[in-house]
């Protein structure tokens, strides 16, 4: 069983990898290159200041340790523990792989870049309202380019992308979760934004 998901393992690497081209090798950088985005991450926190207001003061702080807790687990625990090489240090495939954007460090599971991605977006997904549906696409979407990214220039294997999701995504539900119960105590007014759905029945009990 193990043989079998290591083989589809390579064989998915490989079939990303060797799709190479000059201009999906830009934009394949472009996505994973992490300081590219760092005016589109400070215009989100500016914006989520604006919307949340007083509430704010713990959603930034909350949606900031989901991203750093899932890099600092991923990063710091499970890469030197299971020390598992990436592919592009791998002297079995690094040969065949086309290398567009280096290697990094010398372990890939699980992979940081997923992690912090996908924190963030499931964050966003569990405190936004249901009006910002198209924000919450466009940050799934990012994850998912950004995650595919690092498969497609050799760095992680689908596995490492695939656990490194699932864990930013339970951190971002845990501080969400967190979130939510901060709210409910301290702002009590504002709960019913969680799911616009309920706004109508709180209002129907005002007289």
């Amino acid at each position: 069983m193990i043989e079998a998901l290591q083989t589809l393992d390579r064989w998915l690497l490989l079939a990303a990898n060797n799709h190479h081209s000059p201009v999906r090798d830009k934009w394949m950088i472009f996505f994973s290159e992490r300081f590219v985005w760092f005016p589109a991450y400070l215009v989100l926190l500016l914006a989520l200041v604006y919307l949340f207001e007083q509430r704010a003061k713990l959603l930034i702080p909350l949606l900031l340790l989901s991203v750093a807790l899932a890099d600092s687990v991923s990063s710091r625990f499970f890469k030197p523990y299971f020390a598992r090489l990436r592919p592009c240090h791998d002297p079995d495939l690094s040969a065949v792989l086309n290398l567009a954007h280096g290697c990094g460090g010398q372990f890939g599971f699980m992979s940081s870049h997923a992690a912090n991605s996908f924190a963030m977006t499931v964050f966003l997904w569990q405190v936004l309202p249901r009006r910002f549906w198209l924000a919450k696409w466009l940050t799934l979407i990012w994850a998912c380019l950004l995650s595919y990214s690092r498969i497609y220039l050799g760095a992680h294997y689908p596995t490492d992308v695939l656990a490194g999701a699932l864990l930013g995504s339970l951190m971002a539900w845990g501080c969400a979760k967190l979130y939510r119960r901060g709210v409910a105590r301290w702002w009590p007014e504002a709960a019913p934004t969680y799911a616009e759905d309920a706004a109508p029945r709180v209002k129907n009990l005002v007289p």
